[in-house]
Parts: C-alpha cells; sequence; structure tokens
C-alpha cells in the first residue's frame, strides 16, 4: 500500500517557490563502498510495508546495490502492522536484516526493546553531510542514530483534474473555507468535489493533522504529539470541528460518508483520475502523482495537478511530510551486509534510482531535483528540502503505534468513526484521549 507518512513545515512558502523554481544542481554519486562485490554469495533481507508499484521500485534500487556489491537481496511485504510482523519474525528466529519503519513510534518502539544495531559511522557521516539535522533527530533514540530516512513523503498537497476545476470554474483556494466552497461549485458542475479514502484510517490521521497544525500552531502540535497536551483539549475539538463540516456534507464527499468508507487509497485515486471519475478532488501525499501516473496514464502537472492544503482560519498554510526510515536489526542473519545496504541508501546515487522510477521523494540535500521526472515532483523535492531543520514529522506517526498506527485501532479507528457520525467533535476528543493515554503509558 502507498504509504501515507508525514513531516510538518508550518509554511507552504517554499513549495509556492518551488513551483517557479528552475532545477538545481546537487552532488554527484557517492560510493557505497563494496564496489569489488565484496559481497557476493551473501543475502539480505528487508522488510517494509510497500506493494505493487513502490515495491517494484524499492526492488530497482536493491539492484543496483546487487550490481555494485554482489549481494544478493529479498523483499518481505509486511502491510500496514509492521511492528507486529517484524516481531513475530523475530520471536520466530527468522528476523529480516533490515526493516524500512514508516513511523517514528515503532523505530522507538525497537530501539526500546533492544531489537536495533547502531548505525555504522559511514552512515553517520552521510545522514550530518546530506540531510537536515531533523532527520538525524527523528531517526536517533537517547542520542543514537539507529534510523536512516529514505524515502519521504510531502503530504500537503490536495490533488485534482484540472479539467474538473476548469470546468466549475473555480480556481485553487488559499483558504480552508474557500476549498470547501470551491468544492460545492465542483459538486454543482455534476462531479463530487472529494473523493475520501476512509476504509484506510492513516488518511483520516493526515485530514487532521494539517487542519490541527494550520488552525492551533505548530507548538501546540508538537505538544499534542508527545501527549503533553491532553486530546480534549479545546483546540482539538476546534480542529475536528473543522474536519467534520467537509465529512458531514454529503455533497463534498463521493457517495457520502458510507462510500468514503468503503475507499482504499487508491480507490480514491482512481475516483478522480481514473477512467469513470466521481470527484474533482482527493486530498494525499505527493505519492497520489505515482498513482494517477503509473495506474491512469495521467501526465503530471496537465491531467493531474495539486495546490497546497490551504490555511485554516488565519492560521499558516501547513505542510506535513513523513518518511520510511531503514534500521538494521541485531537479530538479523547478516547484520554486516545489512549495514553496507544502509551506506548505500543514504548516498545520492540509491535515492537517484528511485527518483527516476517516480512516486519518490528523497530528504538527501545531495540529490540533484534533475534526478526528478517532472516539474511537479521537484517542486515538491525543493519544498521538502528547504524546509530544513524546520520540518517537524507526522503527529500519529511520533505516537505509540496502538495508538497512531495499527488497523482497526486508536486513532485510526476512531477517526474513521467519527467520519461515520461527525456530531459530537468533543465525545471523539474524549475517545481519542482515552486512547492515547492508554497507549503511552504502555
Amino acid at each position: 500500500m502507498m504509504r501515507r507518512r508525514t513531516t510538518l513545515l508550518t509554511s507552504c512558502t517554499a513549495l509556492a517557490l518551488a513551483l517557479g523554481a528552475t532545477a538545481c544542481g546537487g552532488g554527484g554519486p557517492v560510493s557505497a563502498g563494496g564496489g569489488d562485490k565484496a559481497l557476493n554469495g551473501q543475502t539480505v533481507t528487508v522488510a517494509g510495508v510497500w506493494t505493487g508499484s513502490e515495491q517494484k521500485n524499492f526492488q530497482k534500487v536493491l539492484d543496483a546495490f546487487s550490481a555494485k556489491t554482489g549481494a544478493k537481496t529479498q523483499f518481505i511485504s509486511t502491510g500496514d502492522n509492521v511492528s507486529t510482523v517484524v516481531g513475530s519474525k523475530i520471536e520466530g528466529g527468522n528476523a529480516p536484516d533490515v526493516v524500512m519503519v514508516p513511523q517514528v513510534g515503532v523505530l522507538q518502539q525497537f530501539a526500546k526493546k533492544g531489537w536495533l544495531k547502531p548505525l555504522s559511522a559511514t552512515t553517520g557521516k552521510s545522514v550530518d553531510a546530506s540531510y537536515a539535522p531533523v532527520w538525524k533527530k527523528y531517526g536517533s533514540v537517547d542520542g543514537t542514530l539507529y534510523g536512516l530516512y529514505f524515502k519521504a513523503a510531502h503530504k500537503s498537497t490536495v490533488w485534482y483534474s484540472p479539467s474538473a476545476l476548469t470546468q466549475a470554474g473555480v480556481k485553487p483556494p488559499k483558504t480552508y473555507d474557500a476549498m470547501l466552497k470551491a468544492g460545492h461549485t465542483v459538486s454543482d458542475s455534476g462531479l463530487s468535489a472529494f473523493s475520501v479514502a476512509g476504509q484506510d484510517g492513516w488518511t483520516l490521521t493526515d485530514w487532521f493533522e494539517n487542519i490541527y497544525l494550520s488552525q492551533a500552531g505548530p507548538e501546540k502540535y508538537d505538544a499534542l504529539a508527545a501527549h503533553k497536551l491532553k486530546w480534549t483539549d479545546a483546540s482539538v475539538v476546534k480542529a475536528l470541528g473543522t474536519l467534520g463540516k467537509l465529512f458531514k456534507d454529503k455533497q463534498l464527499i463521493a457517495g457520502g460518508q458510507k462510500e468514503a468508507l468503503n475507499t482504499d487509497f487508491p480507490g480514491s485515486v482512481e475516483k478522480v483520475f481514473g477512467p469513470k471519475p466521481e470527484a474533482g478532488m482527493v486530498y494525499e501525499g505527493d505519492f497520489v502523482a505515482g498513482v494517477a501516473h503509473d495506474q491512469f496514464g495521467k501526465t503530471i502537472g496537465t491531467d493531474a495537478n495539486f495546490f497546497p492544503f490551504p490555511a485554516v482560519d488565519g492560521g499558516k498554510a501547513p505542510v506535513v511530510s513523513g518518511g520510511d526510515a531503514a534500521v538494521v536489526l541485531k537479530d538479523g542473519k547478516n547484520t554486516t551486509a545489512g549495514m553496507k545496504l544502509l551506506e548505500y541508501l543514504a548516498t545520492p546515487e540509491a535515492a537517484a534510482v528511485w527518483a527516476k522510477a517516480g512516486g519518490f521523494l528523497s530528504p538527501n540535500k545531495k540529490l540533484s531535483l534533475d534526478a526528478y521526472g517532472d516539474d511537479v515532483t521537484r517542486a515538491t523535492a525543493k519544498s521538502l528540502v528547504s524546509a530544513g531543520d524546520s520540518v517537524r514529522f507526522d503527529m500519529s506517526d511520533q505516537a505509540p503505534a496502538a495508538f497512531g498506527g495499527t488497523k482497526g485501532a486508536g486513532e485510526w479507528k476512531l477517526l474513521q468513526d467519527f467520519l461515520r457520525d461527525p456530531s459530537d467533535p468533543k465525545g471523539t476528543a474524549a475517545q481519542l484521549e482515552a486512547a492515547a493515554a492508554k497507549a503511552y503509558k504502555g
């Protein structure tokens, strides 16, 4: 499944600038070592959430590593419940060597359980030289670097069909209220406004987080992410009410709430960019472009485009992003080769392989923007890298997995319940606080 995960900038200024920017150069290829095929005959097992086109494109990166080092690779798709799957494999004596961890909370959980090896000095030097310090911070636990952020997501992008908005006579909105108003105009022209992937609870957390960051501001956002602020706080209730304006409006959501709850993420993209469009817009990260292009043949920038998630109640427009961090498990059968793989993944050379294939952003600032295949992706990549140390991670990714990262439980389930019936934001906030309090104590 396309992975949701996220990082936050407090302004979309960088994104706006990036849209008019030309590609700029970066560092050239950096050797990961082992070019003499030093790993001939060895196998590295890698687990991650990716399936479909994401898995195929990551395999191209693994194949490039194999060509460089002689190592064979094996990828295991875990699905969304990565912590459960990896935990069972460790207990069964069949631990993978490397795991691509999609949530900060899970990385911290793995480290605190003693499952992870600290990354090599070589990888550490690459991170110091090529990444904003914030990426090292989120890859570290108690000052030790365990995770290398290889793939990032820019998750404050509302994707739309240019023809649908043109037909309705609306332009990309700058505020949340203007977006809902534009949605009604789109709906009046014959298409529903939004396709919502309510079957996947993580998409609903992303909706909430964009609204909360803009409306409540970054300080409260950070406090809520650390559970230093309770979910019963008035700012949470207010943000849920703002989200509820969209959820309860059947004119705005394709098929209404019931159909939204039966629509997964790829299906939500299909409703906008598939052969039989049902909606004009879909909110999710930059990876929407990969689905629109790979599965439905859309030309990004022409047949599919995005506008930044708009500002809420006079706040700054949010930018949310996240990422998948590579970690090495202590119990893996080939941790030495696993470390070599991470040294390779830390290079712009490795990132360029997936960048060329599409559906990918790298937080590695030494990757040339020329590596990306279209101007829209270059714009989102430049925005992410230009944010530097102001990047913050998706809130649910920072939470314990039981609250922020488990299908059918915690925040995912409670926001699905809220989509089903958004009439009581205060009651939903109380349920979220009860679930958070339990998970953070665990």
